[in-house]
């Protein structure tokens, strides 16, 4: 199987031709594991490596992300029938009072595109919201966007309202946004601080690995 084409058709946000050579790979006895990671991740990594560098832009990361997407609904029926296949699970939300979600979608297809479970709380998400889906989907990582200054605070008002539940102690939570710094994060008690999609994957793979 040609990996290469397939990590290309993706790179380039061809989101036909992807899913056409994703079946192609499993037609030719590939398991669906072996073209995730071979195939499709070898795409998505380097979109995100481009994207960091700024040698890519929102608009193409997006085309990308859809050809990802064509590649993974082919896989996932598959990918559900084995065991430990999914890297983990990733609660993500904007906080609440902030209506922002561009780069909270961003992270989540990036997320889901290296074989992460994303469960998406989606824009204005109150503290319960976020403590009602770790006891239902019980994530290792929760992650919290927040684009405004005025809603940066809610981060730490949902961070307590865990520790209120009980739940703090049973995820890792990661903070971002453009007005998120590194020295906020540590001081509203976060575990970890992503400056953009790129960065929120590299961290939640470390954790997840560690």
């Amino acid at each position: 199987m040609d990996w290469n084409r397939m990590g290309d058709a993706l790179y380039d946000g061809k989101v036909d031709e992807v899913a056409a050579l994703t079946k192609q790979a499993l037609d030719k006895g590939h398991t669906a594991q072996e073209v995730l990671n071979q195939g499709l991740l070898m795409g998505i990594d380097k979109v995100g490596k481009d994207f960091k560098a700024d040698l890519l832009f929102l608009p193409e990361v997006l085309r990308s992300g859809k050809a990802m997407h064509a590649g993974m609904d082919v896989l996932k029926p598959l990918l559900s029938e084995s065991e430990g296949t999914a890297l983990g699970t990733f609660v993500i939300g904007t906080v609440k009072g902030d209506l922002h979600d561009i780069g909270k979608n961003l992270v989540g297809m990036m997320l889901s595109g290296v074989g992460m479970e994303v469960v998406d709380l989606g824009i204005d998400a109150p503290a319960d919201k976020f403590a009602e889906a770790i006891k239902e989907h019980h994530p290792q990582i929760v992650g919290m966007s927040a684009l405004l200054t005025t809603t940066m605070d809610e981060m730490e008002t949902t961070i307590q309202a865990l520790k209120d539940a009980g739940l703090r102690d049973k995820v890792k939570i990661m903070v971002g946004g453009a007005p998120v710094t590194q020295d906020f994060a540590e001081k509203i008690g976060a575990d970890g601080y992503a400056y953009d999609a790129v960065s929120a994957v590299d961290l939640a793979r470390v954790w997840l690995q560690s």
